[in-house]
């Protein structure tokens, strides 16, 4: 009652603060009911508890109202601030993009033009296909569940308007089996574009039209069409027959379908890269190899030397390609491909950045030139000299910034996937700072597009020559009377394993450590980079998870996760086809770590750095890969554990 409500202390009146006397009725997910006291309820749910008081008009109870309140004002300072830091786009590449169906006719007038009025009914045609349209008054069958749909306004690179129609997946309910849909790695279209060079074949590209219209839907959904539809179509009910972008297993149906045609085609899918297809085919010289087909969603890139009998005799059997994509490929995952031709007179494969990372920068201009301000005139290094985030205490940043933060550093990121590994280190500094960053730490961004205006054309190339380098470093032990000679020591193959079939690469591997560099934690920084032939494959820089007390340790850490890497990745040669022969050489400039893992002899009883003195040893034993000494100077994983500058940076980039 409202007298219960306060109560007497020695300095006065005070709210009472009670739960006693009130349990409610709750329904678990599995049908049962149970009554649970408030206390309980209270601490478990609070937001959804405080709602349902609020909506049955119980909230000015003595056990609600002295915390109801509280928390709902909570509840919307939380939802306030996630809504502050979503950055809300409204021009892209300088076209305003529309918000509404209204808008597009609206922007369309005044632009004198009927450009988003064009992609829409282009995409309101190409959608038809997934719907089944009932006759004016029909129900949906028993067991059909209303979804709903909306539009989606983008424009393309090259400024073409684009319209979706998109499911409203997120209404709908949780699917109950798996939504999974991969794509293929990066990596192993970098292994895919080598090989092709190595080998003298065609690479080719397609994209599928209208992609995930083209596979069956699993779901059983309908939906009442809106106003983007024909007017005929009006209020009518339509069930989805096809798999509809925004869905939540579209996905996943479009995959499996993809998948199933391609083993029809008698395509195999590589363990390893379940989304790298290989059929083992014969060049018209009689050479055995390989042909692949890689697929990501609906872009498809095909390496064979009938490249193009591959896309539209088979793959355009089962699906629409778009004619204008078939041919050797330009644009691939945002950065532009091109075949170039070397000094040695080799054809091969290069990849570059240039337009994507123009656009960034254009983009970073104009949101500093809204605040009057401009990139930095000079920047020789991503990062200004003798910047260490991780001590920044500047101001921290909040809302809309905070928000543009988290966008900068996810394009900077896909620049380093596209190949920059310039900015490699750089860049993941910066995104160790996403949860809290800082004035400073948003400035040194900045500096880093800075340094992409000027340096923006820059290429990887995937040379697949023979590599010419010293082996006298790499000097090949007896391993039989080392405490893994009993053991008959030998590389585990894959049981399904394919017969290899043309060349194969000679693999490197190039290891550093920089010990302690993290100023607050003293966290070393793991740094390598991996090279098939001439061309590299796979990069990375990472913080160690553990403190190292001194280099010997750092190096060794690193050395293990450099290595396992080169397990991981002759295992995806292997399942590919590709010929595997031979150690991986391991450079590393730490002379102890070198001594300890190429002399069968050594010993190590550290604990901590026994399990990876010992993982290191196996795969040496082994003959999985062999370990030898780089100096510093020419270790060019020394850009992945630190901020270079100077001659030694151009010399490695």
């Amino acid at each position: 009652e409202a007298k219960d409500q306060t109560m007497f202390t020695k300095r006065g009146k005070k709210r009472r603060k009670t739960t006693v006397g009130w349990r409610f009725k709750v329904k678990w997910d599995n049908g049962t009911t149970q009554w649970v006291p408030l206390s309980l309820l209270k601490e478990s749910n609070p937001v959804d508890l405080a709602e349902y008081a609020k909506a049955s008009k119980i909230d000015h109870e003595p056990a609600f109202n002295w915390w109801v309140p509280y928390t709902i004002r909570k509840r919307d300072r939380i939802i306030a601030s996630v809504r502050s830091r979503v950055r809300k786009n409204t021009h892209k590449y300088g076209v305003e993009i529309p918000t509404s169906e209204a808008h597009a006719i609206e922007l369309d007038r005044k632009n004198g033009n009927t450009l988003w009025q064009d992609a829409w009914r282009k995409e309101m045609h190409n959608v038809s296909v997934a719907f089944e349209i009932l006759e004016d008054g029909q129900k949906a069958p028993p067991g059909w569940k209303k979804s709903s749909g909306h539009i989606v306004f983008d424009v393309k690179m090259d400024f073409t308007r684009k319209v979706r129609w998109v499911k409203n997946g997120h209404l709908t309910p949780d699917p109950e089996t798996s939504s999974y849909a991969g794509v293929v790695s990066r990596e192993s279209v970098r292994i895919a574009l080598t090989y092709a060079a190595l080998m003298g074949v065609d690479v080719l590209a397609a994209d599928i039209r209208n992609a995930y219209l083209q596979a069956p839907s699993s779901e059983k959904h309908f939906i009442i069409c809106g106003p983007e539809f024909p007017l005929e179509h009006q209020g009518k009910v339509a069930l989805v027959r096809r798999a509809l972008y925004g869905g939540k297993v579209a996905g996943r149906d479009f995959w499996h379908h993809l998948r199933h045609c391609m083993t029809h085609l008698g395509f195999e899918s590589v363990r390893a890269d379940p989304d790298v297809w290989r059929r083992a085919a014969t060049m018209k010289d009689g050479t055995e190899y390989y042909e692949y087909v890689l697929l990501y969603v609906d872009d498809t890139l095909v390496i064979s030397e009938n490249g193009e009998r591959v896309l539209r005799e088979e793959i355009g059997k089962f699906f629409e390609l778009k004619e204008e994509s078939i041919g050797p490929p330009k644009i691939y995952l945002g950065g532009r491909l091109k075949k170039v031709q070397l000094d040695n007179g080799t054809q091969c494969w290069s990849f570059g950045s240039s337009q994507y990372v123009c656009t960034a920068v254009k983009n970073a201009k104009d949101f500093l030139a809204k605040r009057g301000e401009k990139l930095p005139a000079k920047a020789a290094t991503p990062l200004p000299a003798g910047y260490a985030t991780e001590v920044d205490s500047s101001q921290e940043l909040e809302g809309e910034e905070a928000s543009y933060y988290h966008s900068i550093i996810g394009i900077l990121r896909w620049i380093v996937e596209l190949g920059r590994v310039d900015i490699n280190v750089e860049v993941l500094m910066m995104s160790s700072h996403l949860a809290l960053p800082r004035r400073g730490h948003l400035n040194a961004v900045f500096h880093i597009f800075a340094y992409l205006k000027k340096h923006h054309n820059a290429i990887m190339v995937f040379d697949p020559t023979d590599v010419d380098f010293d082996q006298s470093c790499f000097k090949e032990e007896d391993w039989s009377y080392s405490i893994y000679g009993s053991e008959d020591m030998k590389e585990e193959l894959p049981p399904d394993m394919p017969k290899p079939r043309g060349k194969g690469f000679t693999m490197r591997a190039y290891v550093d450590a920089d010990h302690a560099g993290d100023l607050v934690t003293r966290r070393s920084r793991t740094g390598y980079i991996v090279f098939l032939n001439n061309s590299p494959i796979y990069w990375m820089s990472k913080k160690q998870t553990s403190c190292e007390t001194s280099t010997f340790g750092a190096e060794f850490v690193a050395m293990k996760q450099a290595t396992k890497y080169l397990k991981r990745l002759r295992y995806k040669l292997q399942l590919m086809g590709i010929p595997v022969e031979g150690p991986a050489y391991v450079f590393g400039d730490n002379q102890s770590v070198l001594a300890n893992t190429s002399n069968p002899g050594s010993t190590l009883k550290k604990k901590s750095n026994a399990i990876v003195y010992h993982y290191v040893c196996e795969g040496c034993a082994k003959g999985e890969w062999i370990t030898g000494y780089i100096n510093t100077i020419d270790n060019i994983a020394d850009l992945f554990t630190k901020c270079l500058g100077g001659a030694k940076r151009w010399k490695f980039i």
